[in-house]
């Protein structure tokens, strides 16, 4: 089935800013879970040259808030689905997972 409905004005570049902001905090929830934490209770000689991931995994928080806060505004996301966007990016694989679920979406809605 053809679907030719026009993408809302701005979701495309919501969406892309999205999809950048869920794979950085992806892979850097994986770096603090994985990386940073261990360290943290098992190697603390090395902690102290590691303790950058969950500064830089901090910062890049609230951009990654604002990017699926957009998204979701864009896409008309209700207030759950919003709130559920903004908490995938606090574990590591989370943020991917909706993710894929936000390109799935644009997909079948206006690309197929």
């Amino acid at each position: 089935m053809e679907n030719n409905s026009i993408a809302p004005n701005g979701l495309a570049g919501a969406l892309k800013r999205f999809r950048i902001m869920a794979v950085i905090m992806g892979v850097s929830s994986l770096a603090l879970w994985l990386v940073d934490l261990p360290t943290k209770f098992f190697a603390k000689g090395i902690h102290e040259n590691l303790a950058f991931i969950g500064i830089v995994h901090g910062m890049l928080y609230p951009i990654y808030v604002i990017a699926a806060f957009f998204y979701c505004l864009k896409a008309g996301k209700n207030l759950l689905l919003t709130f559920l966007f903004i908490l995938a990016g606090t574990l590591p694989v989370l943020s991917f997972v909706a993710e894929r679920k936000a390109m799935q979406e644009f997909h079948a809605k206006y690309i197929d």
